[in-house]
């Protein structure tokens, strides 16, 4: 454990160095009146303070309890996918230790926890089988536990992972069959769960399963052609926009289920997490401004212009043509449900120029959206770098994403379901210094003091989610990149809270004193 010094040199840093509510270190006489203090606001407030996670990257137990094979558990089994050659047998065993780290959710102060329901262990065979009951215990002694401290939980019905039946017998995402498969699994875990679930999610990232596993080819079903990758099958230009089109009418099914089945009885709110990245002009030409707003609609707008405003982005429909799928009357019946909040996953930022009405030499491609993205302008970055080669500091975004969601969506309501950063093994970080992260406390209260700006200035924001609560498994990195707030030693599993673990009360306090303060004054 760290010394009880070094916390308050760290608080005082906090509430002093950044502009905190109180002006001096020496107003923090007593750190356990406030953390007390801080108790008090974060149980009662009604904004979601919590963590998050996968079911994948967290539970293990891959084939326990009869849960079948899902389309990641055979992808890292397979040589070559993941850089460290891991896979997710046991990951950090969350599965049979859920009940430690919901104790470490409750010494953390959070009163919400996103995690991901394993379609795979509900049912074994896709739609093609029985419900597997020891899935539905399990899930069920999880959410009670959770509950049992005052944790609301947060539930998503599909983060990446999909039973690898349904790829077997149709495809997967390229078929529309799973439409109904989705649906018909969103219905049993509506029914089996949701007296005791307020918050649903139907997809985790959609964007990323779309482009990383049918244009890309690095996550499966790992279809590409062309260009985009070396694949044994696949259509880079096409397959995306179908696989995508599936996933926006999967989404719709499952609200639908639960708008008439479900929802006037069990009261809860159904939505959809969306990976997000701000985009900035690279320069001020009216060519680069059209440019930005095009990578915004071929990123993010994608999915949720069809879900809220029952169209594709007229951007894309411009540029694609027949290359993109309509939506049948049908489809617009179902559409007609959309969503009670939007889910954000913020980490980062790039600037973005224009390829279509000038060459690029390594632009995205016209079925990508024609635009070049880049970190850097001048030679200097668009934010500090920092433990994932992917993020940049650059919590000004968060203000601006959630504000162009307002403006964009009639103020929806938004949670941002994800927001984090990592150390990086491969960097020999020291088992100190990835204890002491004052990098990722630093990263969180710029980014919680943005989203405050954003909700004064009108912004509908329920709730916020660290990602994550433990170190895991990072996809295609393995276990070398670690966005826990809480170390873990990947030889026995033990969890040792990070400096951030026990400073996240203190920012959920710093936030929420913002707010009603800001309240109090309107």
């Amino acid at each position: 454990m760290l010394p009880a010094m070094f916390y308050h040199i760290a608080i005082c840093m906090l509430f002093c160095g950044f502009n905190f509510i109180v002006s001096s270190c020496h107003q923090i006489d007593n750190l356990n009146i406030l953390k007390e203090n801080a108790n008090q606001v974060t149980s009662s407030s009604n904004f979601l303070f919590g963590t998050a996670s996968s079911c994948f990257q967290f539970e293990g137990a891959f084939l326990s309890d009869g849960k079948g094979l899902n389309n990641w558990d055979v992808f890292t089994h397979e040589a070559g996918h993941i850089k460290d050659g891991s896979n997710g047998d046991v990951t950090v065993d969350h599965y049979n230790r859920y009940l430690e780290d919901v104790k470490l959710m409750e010494d953390m102060g959070v009163n919400s926890y996103r995690f991901s329901i394993s379609w795979a262990r509900i049912l074994p065979k896709g739609a093609f089988g029985d419900v597997n009951m020891a899935g539905i215990e399990h899930y069920n002694k999880l959410i009670d536990a959770l509950l049992q401290k005052g944790i609301q939980p947060f539930i998503t019905l599909t983060h990446y992972d999909i039973p690898q039946e349904l790829e077997e017998r149709y495809g997967g995402w390229l078929s529309s069959r799973i439409q109904d498969n989705f649906s018909y699994y969103a219905d049993i875990c509506f029914k089996y769960f949701g007296d005791k679930v307020k918050y649903w999610t139907t997809i985790n990232e959609p964007h990323v399963m779309a482009v990383y596993g049918y244009r890309l080819g690095s996550y499966p079903p790992a279809r590409c052609s062309g260009i985009f990758g070396n694949c044994s099958a696949g259509d880079s230009e096409r397959e995306p926009f179908i696989a995508a089109h599936n996933m926006i009418l999967s989404h719709a099914a499952a609200v639908r289920i639960y708008r008439t089945k479900h929802q006037k009885r069990q009261g809860g709110m159904v939505g959809i997490a969306l990976d997000i990245q701000w985009y900035e002009p690279f320069s001020n030409s009216s060519e680069d401004i059209a440019a930005t707003e095009r990578a915004r609609s071929f990123y993010f707008n994608w999915f949720l212009d069809p879900i809220i405003l029952g169209r594709y982005p007229k951007e894309m429909v411009q540029i694609l043509g027949s290359n993109l799928p309509n939506f049948s009357k049908n489809d617009l019946s179902k559409l007609s449900y959309g969503l009670d909040f939007i889910g954000i996953n913020y980490y980062t930022a790039n600037y973005i120029k224009d390829c279509l009405y000038a060459a690029c030499e390594h632009g995205n491609t016209w079925s990508e959206g024609s635009y070049y993205v880049t970190t850097e302008k001048d030679g200097v970055y668009i934010g500090q770098p920092t433990g994932a080669p992917w993020i940049f500091l650059y919590p000004q975004g968060m203000k601006k994403i959630v504000m162009y969601m307002r403006d964009r969506f009639n103020n929806t309501p938004l949670v941002i379901t994800e927001n984090g950063v990592a150390e990086n093994d491969d960097l020999n970080t020291s088992i100190t210094d990835t204890l002491n992260d004052i990098h990722r406390v630093n990263y969180m209260h710029s980014y919680l003091n943005s989203l405050s700006n954003a909700i004064r200035e009108g912004a509908d924001v329920r709730g916020y989610f660290v990602w994550s609560l433990l170190d895991n498994f990072e996809w295609l990195h393995g276990y070398r990149l670690r966005f826990g707030l809480h170390y873990v030693n990947y030889t026995n599993l033990q969890r040792i809270p990070k400096l951030s673990a026990t400073m996240y009360k203190q920012l959920m306090y710093n936030f929420n004193i913002q707010l009603e303060t800001h309240t109090a004054h309107n």
